[in-house]
């Protein structure tokens, strides 16, 4: 990333905490949870019901007037990346096909998009009706359900749920009209769609990229899966703000959230000439796998501490120069052990004296999203300096050493990294910089 330097100059963030840069950051800097019942759907048969929701949520109002009978046939998940992207592009103060399009003033050409997203699950409601359609004699007849059945779906019905969607409506929405790409590898989604984008910037093949992730898994088969691999907090339904509990001693599992953040990269030298004040520069980026992570059931961070150690490279600096760390924090006992021991591995002794972070507590597990949340507040963090608090956080699991606090922490920042992994093995990790005056 040493040809074109990419900074960060716009952050639009979709969370149950907050949606928009200002209401995020400062229910950060609250310490409150938004973790509560789930509403969504009827969660009482699960041994989890808890999670972390949107409040009142629609991407209408993110879109277009032209464009908003298209929100139909939108996912969840797909309407929480095209909200982040309508924030990101106006916190970047940049104007595109989707705000105004009679004064663009940047080159879709060399516009770029980059989302992380997860396997979209389709509305059991909907598929479950056309499905009972084919039902005969009690039996599921599958060439009833090709002569027949199928005509119950809309013609448009698989484009809810294809997880490129998420790019796709983006771009356009917003007339991106460079280089584009879709990664679904859980967590680690948005740091590698964020990495790949600021190497796009670096070798010249667009100007800006909005690049990031995005996911709700709070639906039947998400809760579903999740509660079949044993990483949700079950003990706690009648005690949802407090039921996610990232590092803490009395961790018990992890909660499900909603949301995601993208984040509008730009080329330093375009931004400095149209007079942006960017957050961060985004001077590092580094990945890895354990293949071992296949084994779903078994804790994997995915070899952590090698994507901390290579993003560190890249962006030539060294443990003693961190000034903070974002944490991905599950609340998994066995996952959050394994990450806090690969934050020693990568830091060394620079681990117990950094001030770390983590947000699930605050807003539940975003998978896709989580990434992006993340990078989010990491970009504000750096503009506030202000490491925000962990919440729920108490008192250290066994084999924690890492540098946490319920409360907010005034610092100077000038280098942070953050990181994340996935059930399958995959991680990785940006270092953020001061950008240079």
């Amino acid at each position: 990333m040493h040809d074109r330097r990419a900074v960060i100059t716009g952050v639009g963030v979709v969370t149950p905490v907050g949606v928009g840069v200002q209401a995020f950051a400062d229910a950060l800097e609250s310490g409150r949870s938004a973790v509560r019942d789930i509403s969504l759907f009827d969660a009482s048969g699960f041994p989890c019901r808890i999670g972390g929701e949107l409040e009142s949520f629609s991407a209408r109002k993110f879109v277009p007037k032209s464009y908003r009978k298209s929100v139909k046939v939108m996912a969840r998940d797909i309407e929480i990346a095209v909200a982040a992207a309508d924030l990101a592009f106006r916190d970047a103060g940049l104007t595109t096909r989707g705000i105004d399009p009679d004064n663009v003033d940047v080159d879709c050409k060399r516009l770029g998009c980059n989302i992380g997203a997860g396997l979209i699950c389709t509305d059991l409601s909907e598929l479950g009706a056309a499905v009972n359609t084919a039902v005969v004699d009690g039996t599921f007849d599958l060439r009833q359900w090709g002569e027949h059945g199928l005509d119950n779906l809309t013609p448009l019905w698989l484009l809810k749920y294809l997880p490129n969607m998420l790019a796709c409506h983006v771009t356009i929405i917003h007339g991106c009209e460079g280089s584009s790409n879709n990664i679904t590898c859980g967590d680690a989604s948005a740091h590698l769609g964020v990495g790949e984008s600021a190497g796009w910037i670096a070798r010249g093949a667009v100007d800006a990229v909005v690049a990031g992730g995005a996911e709700s898994k709070l639906n039947p088969m998400g809760v579903l899966r999740q509660s079949l691999l044993h990483r949700l907090r079950t003990d706690a339904n009648d005690a949802p703000a407090d039921a996610c509990r990232p590092f803490d001693a009395d961790a018990g599992g992890t909660v499900i959230g909603e949301g995601g953040g993208l984040l509008i990269l730009e080329a330093a030298e375009r931004a400095q000439q149209r007079g942006a004040a960017p957050y961060a520069e985004l001077a590092g980026f580094g990945a890895a796998c354990d293949p071992q992570g296949i084994a779903a059931t078994r804790p994997n961070v995915g070899s952590l501490d090698l994507a901390v150690s290579k993003a560190m490279a890249d962006a030539d600096v060294g443990p003693d120069d961190v000034d903070a760390i974002f944490c991905q924090g599950s609340g998994v006992p066995g996952e959050d052990r394994l990450e806090a021991q690969a934050w020693a591995a990568a830091l060394g002794d620079a681990a117990e004296r950094v001030p770390a972070c983590a947000l699930t507590g605050a807003i539940g597990t975003l998978f896709a999203g989580a990434g992006g949340a993340a990078l989010a507040a990491a970009a504000v963090a750096m503009k506030r300096n202000m490491v925000p608090g962990t919440v729920n956080f108490s008192r250290p699991a066994e084999g924690v050493t890492l540098n946490l606090s319920r409360q907010g922490r005034s610092a100077e920042l000038n280098c942070i990294v953050t990181a994340a992994y996935s059930i399958g093995g995959q991680s990785a990790a940006c270092v953020l910089k001061r950008p240079e005056a």
